[in-house]
């Protein structure tokens, strides 16, 4: 498969990658068509997947099984009016059918936009209007189902709800106002393809990601972002044929598209699932265990907890190769993973924007806590603040050389958002706003945002929705968030609070809990404040904006 989209398909070392990676681009390149149907018909009885969940189901899906089920997949959302051009939010945990929806939609010319079940209404709004969604596609969760629904009478755009229940709840009833997927799928009509349903520049999938201020940012893809993740697979991954290949990530991230999707399957490896409602490093051990997973990707926060078990008690002797990407990865973590297992961590980078810019390919040697070198389809490099490119050993900000041709991988814009866009991607350079310096042998290594983004347990929090959040409460005048460094989960939130003269005498304990549950109601709960300190004011500048940065300085202090 790889030799059909790259002009040379294996390389000796970094600077044979650097000189010789070349894409071949096909016209209207379509992913479930041109990879995933093209597997069907020359390897039909080859395993593309191997879903498993924490309920005890079991199910494993070929190329020809996926062809098959994607195009009763895409004859069922034409049955229900959606095609080409049409957004489609999908909020299915890790369903099997979230990988059928995907593929379905490719195959109509649909945009996918998914999105974690951790939504509340006033997400799913304001998703729903600044995308114009069509449709939503979503587990028959009693929370999701209940706030999708609260949110309908504000979302004047979208026309089609579709409740998709576990096989093991196959017969439960769905609300009103949704379809049954288990009722309604197995009676699609015939799939009718659509004369083309794509160009390489129509918008493939949409995320929204946080920023540090306002609301989430729409991350618009074209079809070559697909792509793009050839390397993320086949390279950094070091997949082929006989891979079971298991990330951990939630299909609301992008990093689900990086680890369990694209990538694995240009590589032509088996794609392992495990759908289960909350991470148990012992459970995901003995699932590892269990199933011979032979490579593994899952950012630091999973590997924290991994080495916190005892790993001589699990056979893991199919494992041969761990990834890690999402945040920065603590030297002390590469080092007790590689004595209990005898593999090292290859770390990589990147954005929602992007497909991986910096990584260890099998070829290098990693150094624990580097990102790696730059991917070859990038031209990667620090600038100073003044705009001139750092020396080695200079802390700068991570930017792509776009120039004449936007790179294979690279976001189309931000969707309805030409400010933005230009904010960040202007005379020639994508501004990452992440800030790294080099070595001498050309590592990369991680500093930090120049932005507030928080990195927790691999989610991105941007500052804004938990102030915002935390604002609707009564009690609460101002308030700043920021990153505190943890052991556990990379960064944890904090919230500086400045409360109103009448509740001052109430901070303690009980009004802790009080913001945080009030946090956890009003947005996505993984974005609530661990920590919450009172504070009479906040460090402001002589403009009036405050000074997240000495807040992190003095908690660095203490």
């Amino acid at each position: 498969m790889v030799e059909r989209f790259l002009k040379q398909t294996t390389f000796s070392s970094i600077e044979d990658y650097n000189k010789n990676l070349e894409f071949i681009i096909p016209e209207n390149f379509n992913f479930a068509y041109d990879v995933m149907d093209v597997w069907a018909e020359e390897q039909p009885d080859k395993l593309a997947m191997l879903w498993t969940s924490d309920r005890g189901e079991e199910l494993s899906f070929t190329f020809k099984d996926i062809k098959e089920q994607t195009d009763r997949t895409a004859a069922y959302f034409q049955s229900l009016g959606i095609g080409k051009g049409d957004p489609v939010m999908l909020i299915l945990k890790r369903h099997y059918q979230w990988w059928l929806s995907m593929l379905a939609l490719h195959k109509l010319g649909a945009v996918a936009i998914p999105a974690t079940h951790m939504l509340t209404k006033k997400d799913i709004v304001y998703r729903n209007t600044r995308a114009s969604v069509k449709g939503i596609v979503c587990v028959n969760d009693d929370y999701v189902t209940s706030q999708i629904a609260a949110a309908m009478p504000d979302s004047p755009t979208v026309q089609t709800l579709i409740a998709v229940n576990s096989d093991a709840e196959a017969d439960k009833s769905v609300p009103e106002g949704f379809h049954s997927w288990q009722e309604e799928w197995k009676n699609a009509p015939a799939f009718i393809r659509p004369a083309q349903a794509n160009t390489n520049d129509d918008t493939l999938l949409m995320y929204f990601t946080s920023g540090t201020s306002g609301e989430p940012k729409m991350v618009a893809h074209d079809h070559l972002y697909a792509l793009g993740h050839l390397t993320t697979g086949v390279f950094w991954h070091n997949l082929h044929e006989g891979s079971l290949h298991l990330t951990v990530a939630d299909t609301g991230w992008g990093k689900a598209v990086w680890g369990k999707f694209y990538g694995q399957w240009f590589a032509g490896a088996t794609v392992f699932v495990f759908d289960h409602e909350k991470f148990n490093a012992d459970t995901m051990l003995r699932q590892m265990e269990r199933y011979h997973v032979t490579s593994f990707c899952a950012p630091p926060t999973i590997y924290r907890f991994m080495i916190r078990e005892d790993l001589s008690k699990y056979d893991l002797s199919s494992l041969k190769y761990c990834c890690t990407a999402g945040e920065a990865l603590n030297p002390a973590v590469y080092d007790s993973f590689y004595e209990q297992t005898g593999i090292r961590l290859m770390e990589g980078f990147g954005q929602t924007e992007t497909t991986m810019t910096l990584g260890t390919m099998p070829w290098m040697t990693p150094k624990p806590g580097s990102m790696g070198m730059p991917n070859a389809q990038y031209e990667i490099d620090l600038i100073k603040a003044d705009g001139t490119s750092c020396e080695d050993g200079e802390k700068g900000e991570i930017v792509i050389r776009v120039g004449d041709k936007k790179p294979i991988g690279l976001f189309k814009e931000y969707y309805r958002d030409e400010e933005l866009t230009h904010e960040a991607w202007h005379d020639g350079l994508y501004h990452t706003g992440d800030m790294a310096w080099r070595d001498e042998d050309g590592y990369y290594w991680f500093e930090g945002r120049i932005d507030d983004v928080i990195k927790s347990s691999g989610y991105r929090i941007g500052p804004f929705e938990v102030e915002s959040a935390l604002m609707t409460h009564p009690a609460v005048v101002e308030c700043a968030i920021t990153g505190v460094p943890d052991d556990i989960r990379g960064m944890v939130v904090k919230a500086t609070v400045v409360l109103g003269k009448e509740w001052k005498d109430k901070a303690g304990d009980d009004l802790v809990k009080e913001l945080q549950q009030h946090v956890k109601r009003t947005t996505a709960p993984y974005k609530y404040p661990r920590i919450i300190e009172f504070v009479d004011e906040l460090p402001k500048t002589i403009s009036g904006k405050i000074r997240r940065v000495e807040i992190r300085e003095k908690d660095k202090q203490q």
